[in-house]
């Protein structure tokens, strides 16, 4: 297994969501798993010629049209270190023979027909820690008594676990920054929606970027988008997903998660301006201030963007930066984070009466380019590019 130390990019990271740096380009090769498929192993079964004993945990790919599920894939296990996805592909039809019968031919019913199954294995984990030294004798004389005390390590100890709640939401982010990415620059017009192009294209005008979110009839329009492909997505195609595989999301499984500035601007400009009519957004979104960072100031542009080197699967990482970002509609099995470990460690030093924390953490965070994931946002056309 790689396990990779991603201090330093959670340090970075931590400045751009502060506000105390502006957005820089990440690089993100490292920390998100793709998955690597298995053609020839050892060990391997006399079935379909792909499975691998030894695996932490299995996930079929076996799901039906209807059911419910939890919008954060996120679980653990305690042996085995790999998380493999398997996959059957739809078999084709073939000719009926009862209705064709010949005098004197034969009709073998022995032939083997051997499924079409496919193996995605996710092996590389991060890792980072966060080592604290508390001390009590040395600082006794700066309090009154033992509850101001307690009061000051407990603040210590709080400081911790709010960096590392920010450090985990927002490699939670990188794994999405990542699919964003890899999607963008495949360039497909079934997974890459430019909203305010179709806009333009649809209605003849030559609205920007820059104005789109304050016209009301631009997004009562994205938002009719974005629920058509809601819809879309349930329906199995190979169109929605990279990948290219045959694929549905039921609308239960199904993540959409939009820009705060995108939601709050339809709120608005569309309740302020149709009268006796329900609202016309997007039901049961989650919403997000930023997709990077906030920059150092909130501007449209730093909280729209993405500027990432991203794993697409090859043996070099891709530049990825792209403005406009609004949403992102995906399966819930398109990425999450598997196997998290939190755990504390503690050393006392006898010599100089203190003990250190070291809050550590693991996990792995993985995006499969075989399942619906789109991104919506908006961009101007480029004239005579």
């Amino acid at each position: 297994m790689k396990v990779t130390q991603i201090h330093e990019i959670l340090n970075t990271v931590t400045n751009e969501v502060l506000g105390k740096e502006d957005l820089v380009k990440e690089d993100l090769t490292n920390l998100v798993d793709v998955g690597t498929e298995v053609i020839d192993a050892d060990k391997i079964d006399n079935y379909v010629n792909k499975l691998v004993h030894h695996i932490g945990k299995v996930e079929f790919s076996n799901k039906t049209y209807s059911g419910k599920a939890k919008n954060v894939l996120m679980d653990s296990w305690e042996y085995g270190a790999i998380l493999q996805k398997i996959d059957a592909e739809l078999p084709e039809a073939t000719e009926n023979d009862t209705w064709n019968l010949v005098d004197g031919q034969s009709y073998d019913p022995n032939v083997f027909y051997q499924p079409k199954v496919s193996s995605q294995f996710f092996d590389s984990k991060v890792t980072f820690e966060i080592p604290v030294s508390f001390a009590e004798n040395q600082v006794k004389g700066s309090f009154s008594n033992a509850e101001q005390m307690n009061g000051f390590l407990s603040m210590l100890v709080n400081s911790v676990d709010t960096s590392f709640t920010i450090k985990l939401d927002e490699l939670i982010m990188r794994t999405i920054n990542n699919y964003i990415g890899t999607v963008i620059d495949k360039k497909d017009p079934n997974t890459s929606i430019n909203l305010l192009s179709l806009y333009n294209k649809a209605n003849g005008t030559t609205l920007t970027a820059e104005k789109c979110l304050t016209d009301p009839q631009f997004l009562r329009y994205a938002n009719f988008i974005i629920n058509t492909y809601v819809g879309r997505i349930t329906r199995i195609s190979t169109l929605f997903n990279i990948g290219k595989r045959e694929r549905f999301t039921n609308v239960e499984q199904a993540n959409l998660i939009l820009l705060n500035d995108f939601v709050n601007s339809s709120n608005v400009f569309l309740q302020a301006d149709v009268r006796h009519n329900e609202f016309t957004g997007v039901n049961g979104v989650e919403t997000i201030p930023y997709w990077q960072g906030s920059g150092t100031g909130y501007g449209f542009t730093d909280i729209s963007k993405i500027d990432v080197k991203v794993n697409t699967g090859l043996t070099t990482g891709k530049d990825a930066t792209q403005t406009g970002i609004i949403g992102v509609l995906f399966d819930r099995k398109a990425l999450g984070v598997t196997n998290l470990d939190r755990r504390v460690t503690t050393n006392y030093n006898p010599k100089a009466e203190f003990y250190t924390n070291f809050y550590k953490a693991d996990s792995g965070y993985f995006n499969d380019f075989n399942q619906n994931f789109i991104v919506f946002y908006v961009a101007d056309e480029v004239v005579g590019g």
